[in-house]
């Protein structure tokens, strides 16, 4: 099937979770076959931290300056195409959305990232830039980046017809074990972009045990932290990660932590990218808690669950052993059930139920940016 899809970036993994994931997917989708074309908006922030430019034969990246600019290609795209796919923080989703509608396309779909977000936004009147007045009415299909109470939220307040999940997912050709860095070398890592809505938990389980544990070395790793941001002289700072440090990162850590945004644990079953990746790549996670984690890892099996400061100290002293044995657990159920290749396979099924038999994709020429 051929598919074309508007996104916030898959070009740069600076500030965002998007990049990786769709890098993945779509190398998946590829390799099985299909044609994807993903139009991303040429911003100056993702630019500088560009580090993707090429996909593989049967794809293809649109990198455009602006709405206007892109209309003529995008149409086109469209015109034989069996998908049309729009997502959350696009810039552009709504006119997007809008062409896809004037389209023939066979199968108009919508994939939010951030449901939990998408909905709490929405709830309180803010503005929510990628839902046009009809919300979400006017796709075939919704797909959910969050499981639970999200599904029934998006259906029932934002009116999709019908929705089903897509969870995060990992691609094991870039997050796999890997040497240690000296740079990046601690007993506790974090990797994330700052945001508000994860301070307690970051303050509970990695800015305290630092403060408790001087002796012990904390890295943490990621973009927007504040110049007021509390840090003590044992936590090591890396401003930005290209996905292919990601595994040096995580390696170099007897742990690593997971913390889920707020909006996301509102809805539950929201596993983050991140937390596959690091398990992808043989390190133990810690994490917090939220509703619908057991779907995707066993509590003290393949992750270990914290809810206090007491807590992520004990897990960050626990023997080699057992650290060792959870951080293949979870390894091994990662790249049994949460891979891009599992995910691609769960939405070939998913978009051929709903949009019929696919067209034949067409031959492009392999490797193309514009």
């Amino acid at each position: 099937m051929k598919l074309v899809v508007f996104g916030l970036t898959m070009s740069s993994s600076w500030g965002n979770g998007h990049a990786t994931l769709w890098r993945g997917l779509i190398h998946e989708l590829l390799a099985n076959g299909h044609e994807v074309h993903f139009f991303e908006r040429d911003v100056p922030y993702y630019a500088r931290y560009r580090d993707y430019t090429e996909m593989p034969a049967r794809g293809r990246l649109h990198l455009y300056e602006s709405w206007e600019s892109a209309i003529a290609q995008a149409a086109e795209q469209l015109s034989d195409a069996d998908v049309s796919m729009v997502t959350s923080y696009c810039p552009d989703a709504v006119a997007a959305s809008e062409l896809a509608s004037d389209s023939p396309v066979r199968l108009r779909t919508f994939y939010d990232l951030d449901p939990g977000v998408t909905l709490k936004r929405f709830a309180s009147g803010e503005p929510v830039e990628y839902l046009g007045p009809s919300l979400f009415r006017d796709y075939d299909l919704v797909l959910s980046y969050n499981g639970g109470k999200a599904l029934d939220e998006l259906r029932d307040v934002l009116g999709a017809r019908e929705v089903v999940p897509l969870y995060g997912s990992v691609d094991p050709r870039v997050h796999a074990p890997a040497r240690s860095n000296p740079r990046f070398e601690s007993d506790l890592s974090y990797l994330g972009t700052y945001a508000e809505d994860r301070q307690k938990a970051l303050t509970d389980f990695f800015l305290e045990p630092a403060r408790q544990l001087p002796d012990r070395r904390f890295c943490l790793g990621g973009a927007l932290y504040p110049a007021e941001f509390p840090w003590t002289s044992n936590i090591f700072f890396v401003r930005h990660l290209p996905a292919a440090e990601h595994p040096e990162f995580y390696c170099s850590s007897r742990w690593t932590l997971n913390i889920t945004r707020a909006s996301m644990a509102y809805t539950g079953y929201c596993p983050s990218g991140r937390l596959f990746e690091a398990a992808a790549c043989g390190t133990p996670v810690i994490s917090d808690y939220f509703e619908g984690l057991e779907f995707f890892f066993e509590p003290g099996k393949e992750i270990v669950v914290v809810r206090t400061t007491e807590e992520a100290i004990a897990a960050i002293e626990m023997s080699d052993a057992e650290r060792e044995r959870i951080a293949g657990a979870a390894r091994e159920r990662t790249l049994a059930e949460h891979t891009a290749a599992v995910r691609a396979r769960e939405l070939e099924t998913v978009l051929t139920a709903h949009s019929g038999a696919p067209r034949s994709s067409r031959s492009i020429s392999p490797v193309e940016v514009s």
